[in-house]
This record gives C-alpha cells, sequence and structure tokens, in this order.
C-alpha cells in the first residue's frame, strides 16, 4: 500500500513572528521555516505504518515555489520515499489546497493519505474533510490511534471528542488527519539526511496536472494581537473578590 503524506511549509514554533506595518503579512526575515508539526504527527504514524509491514511506499508531497523543497527534503531524510513538489501555485485557501491535492491523490491513487488536522499559520482545520469529500473517500479527523484490520482494508481509528474517545473504522482508501498526540515524530538523523539528497524529488505545475488553483478566500488585513494590560497584585482575599465585582464586574 501507498501512502501519501501532504507537508505544509510553516514559521517554525519557536520563531517570533512579526505583522508588516501595513498589515499586507507577516516579515520573513530571519524567520525560520519548518514542517508543520501536524503533517510530521502523520509522516511519523505513516512510516510506523511501513515498519510493521502495512505499507509499501510513502510519497510526501507539497504545494509552494522551490523554498519549499527544504521541507521535502526534511520529510525524505525522515524516512519517506520520495516527493512531489507542486508549482506554480500562490497563497491557496483549503478548497484550492485540497482540489490540488485532489488531482495529486487520482495520480497517485494511494491506499491512503495521512495528513496534518490542521497547519499551525492558518488553522484552519478544513484541508482535510474538503479532500476527502472531493475524493469521495471516508474520512476520520482528530486521530489520537491508528490501526490497519482485515488485513490492512480497513482503519480503526480513536478520535479525541468533547465526550471522550470515539473509536471509528473506514474503509480504505480514505482520508485521515493526525492530532498532536498520535505519536511524537522522530529526529532526523545525519545518515538519514545523507540518504534523502539520493531519493528522488519530482517537480510538478498544476497544468500538468491539469487543476486550476483559484482561491475563494482573500486576507484583507493581519493585526498582532492586543498588549495584555499588566496584572494586579492584592494584598487579600476580600480585596481580590471586591475588584472582581467593581472592575473585572464578573461577579
Amino acid at each position: 500500500m501507498k501512502i501519501l503524506v501532504p507537508l505544509k511549509r510553516v514559521p517554525d514554533s519557536d520563531t517570533k513572528i512579526r505583522v508588516k506595518a501595513d498589515g499586507s503579512g507577516i516579515e520573513t526575515d530571519g524567520v525560520k521555516f519548518s514542517v508543520n508539526p501536524f503533517d510530521s504527527i502523520a509522516l511519523e504514524e505513516a512510516l510506523r505504518l511501513k515498519e510493521k509491514g502495512a505499507a509499501t511506499e510513502i510519497a510526501v508531497v507539497t504545494i509552494g515555489g522551490d523554498e519549499c523543497a527544504e521541507q521535502l527534503r526534511t520529510g525524505l531524510a525522515m524516512g519517506a520515499d520520495r516527493a512531489l513538489l507542486l508549482k506554480g501555485a500562490g497563497e491557496l485557501d483549503s478548497l484550492a489546497v485540497a482540489k490540488v491535492l485532489a488531482a495529486v491523490v487520482k495520480k497517485e491513487a494511494p491506499g491512503l493519505v495521512l495528513m496534518g488536522k490542521q497547519a499551525i499559520d492558518d488553522d484552519s482545520n478544513q484541508a482535510g474533510q474538503m479532500l476527502a469529500a472531493l475524493l469521495g473517500q471516508p474520512q476520520a479527523t482528530f486521530v489520537s490511534k491508528l490501526e490497519l484490520i482485515d488485513g490492512g482494508k480497513r482503519a480503526q481509528c480513536s478520535r479525541e471528542t468533547d465526550a471522550g474517545i470515539e473509536t471509528v473504522k473506514v474503509n480504505l482508501p480514505a482520508v485521515l488527519t493526525a492530532d498532536l498526540r498520535l505519536n511524537e515524530p522522530r529526529y532526523v538523523s545525519l545518515p538519514g539526511i545523507m540518504k534523502a539528497k539520493k531519493k528522488p524529488l519530482e517537480e510538478l505545475t498544476l497544468d500538468a496536472l491539469g487543476v486550476q488553483a483559484v482561491s475563494r478566500t482573500k486576507v484583507l488585513k493581519l493585526e498582532p494581537p492586543a498588549k495584555r494590560k499588566a496584572g494586579v497584585r492584592v494584598k487579600t482575599v476580600d480585596e481580590l473578590i471586591e475588584k472582581l465585582r467593581t472592575e473585572a464586574k464578573v461577579l
């Protein structure tokens, strides 16, 4: 079985983000970019399935320019077999991303698509669900435990919900999105980095895939969050209750 894992290039979670003065985007000077953490979790789970003998090939894919090759090489260094870089697209919303990935799935015919539940830059949490709908395939989101059953024909997924852990079974091929507690991704090793240089990285244009990716949404402006006011120290419980009642007006 082939597993397809989409990877997104996002600002590193430890990088301080600065918004441009005109609100048109973020300042990228000095910003470190990395693989979206949830996508790394999805790739780690795919690698574990392959190590168990449940998968024969793992392909990673991303949409963007030449700068995204670094994240694909990271995926190859972790253990993926091959990579696809889809070029010729600007800023895409979730639906446009799903349409591009749907074209890739039809080309590659994977038995399973494993992807992060959301990207940490826009937090949309929509691409996986939209991809499954476009493909007409089963889906399971927020997966915190995954097991292939019935000889690899179905996947048993545990999902974290507000009411507790929900267990669902889906037929393959399917689209699954990984939650934070699914696993802990492995570190990239030096031998893995050296091997990644020899692994194939294929570049494709959207025209070659026969897909038109047009975003239906537009970001009008970005603003940094408002700075929090300094806290106030109180000496007694009675003083705290009085401030909560008269100033915060929460009592």
